[in-house]
């Protein structure tokens, strides 16, 4: 029998202990809808109110700027919808490697007239500006460029982005729902206008996330109803979900700089390990988050080898988990230039708090085993 080794923590996180003992309270003793005005209702409003100051201190915003929403996925969604609902249609501009919940809503807005076009990236993931000022010269009435990029982890120049795209008089959005926790994420540094997150990504629970929208910026709610967060996002709050989405974003920022050192030399092992194994590394060259390594051995299907890895013992996957059902290779490596053939072979390893140097170097040897067999098996085929 085997300890399974779990590798992948920007598909999600396990829940932090302290989180879960802030959380436990309320799904007992302790309720309330924070709209009533009883002393349950004023005890759940209170807990809300304590949460999203925590949030807000988590990216240097003002807790009046904080939506609750259900997860990052609805938070692009109400910035990229909700503005473009109170503007002309007109060029919605995103990086080529957005995540789907980017992607998706920014396409669907062509029903309403707009038009949307990717900024290129180079052969490192990396923003390619030269594009970018080809699609500003256009005028683009929304730009979103994410911080992190959930597959490579790629960091993105967003403060450099906002500011041109800013000066043009277009609203800048920024999912930084990989970065939180990860690398600091200022809201007033950055220069954005809209910033998701979300708590699942820091050891929080599943199906709380926030938008972080400075208040120039009108937004229709994508669910209309009783008006709570500030009228842009009605329904009962999920307090047990938002209390544990506080306390994971203030634990974030408490180890973020421990986290990330450890973090950096689990992955100069494993990287070390790779290249031995000849390995193509995807955006080695670029500032990367120090926990994500997205590579491919040349002639294995990726699938292939994240099933193999699976049934013994190791947890890691083949591209975003958002996008596992699709059989289509990496659409942020084919953005980068990546060859269709490699893509496929595309891995990604993502270490988290439980990561050991024992989990790399036990990962490096299930994959040197696994890479002999499955070799062995294409030269039979032969």
């Amino acid at each position: 029998m085997f300890a399974p080794v779990y590798l992948d923590h920007n598909a999600t996180t396990p829940l932090d202990p302290q989180v879960r003992e802030a959380m436990l309270p309320w799904f007992g003793k302790r309720f309330g809808n924070g709209s009533s005005r009883h002393e349950y209702g004023r005890a759940a409003r209170k807990a809300i109110d304590e949460a999203r100051a925590q949030v807000a201190a988590a990216v240097n915003a003002h807790p009046t700027e904080v939506i609750f929403t259900s997860g990052g996925s609805e938070a692009n969604n109400l910035f990229i919808k909700g503005a473009a609902a109170n503007l002309k249609p007109g060029l919605v501009a995103i990086s080529a490697i957005e995540h789907p919940c980017v992607r998706e809503p920014a396409r669907q807005l062509q029903r309403a007239g707009w038009r949307c076009e990717e900024i290129a990236v180079d052969g490192a993931g990396r923003l390619d500006m030269s594009d970018f000022q080809r699609l500003l010269a256009d005028k683009p009435k929304l730009v979103s460029v994410m911080l992190a990029n959930n597959e490579t982890g790629v960091i993105q120049d967003v403060p450099t982005i906002a500011a041109q795209v800013c000066a043009r008089g277009a609203w800048m959005h920024c999912d930084a729902v990989q970065a939180l926790g990860k690398i600091g994420v200022d809201f007033r540094a950055l220069g954005v206008h809209g910033l998701s997150l979300s708590a699942h990504k820091i050891y929080g629970p599943i199906g709380a996330g926030a938008l972080i929208v400075d208040k120039r910026v009108e937004l229709a709610p994508l669910i209309a109803g009783g008006g709570q967060e500030r009228n842009l996002r009605s329904g009962t709050e999920n307090v047990m979900a938002i209390v544990g989405f506080g306390v994971a974003c203030e634990r974030a920022v408490a180890l973020r700089r421990d986290r990330a050192e450890r973090q950096a030399r689990l992955q100069q092992r494993f990287e070390s390990g790779l290249h031995q194994l000849g390995a193509t590394i995807f955006s080695a060259d670029a500032e990367r988050l120090a926990n994500t390594s997205f590579f491919a051995m040349p002639g294995v299907d990726g699938e292939t080898l994240v099933g193999k890895l699976d049934r013994v013992g190791y947890a890691v996957a083949s591209g975003s988990a958002c996008s596992s059902a699709d059989p289509e290779p990496s659409h942020t490596l084919l953005a980068m230039g990546v060859e269709a053939g490699l893509a496929r072979s595309a891995v990604r390893v993502s270490f988290g708090d439980g990561s050991t140097e024992q989990d790399v170097d036990g990962f490096l040897g299930a994959l040197r085993e696994n890479l002999e067999n499955l070799r062995t098996l294409a030269a039979m085929a032969v």
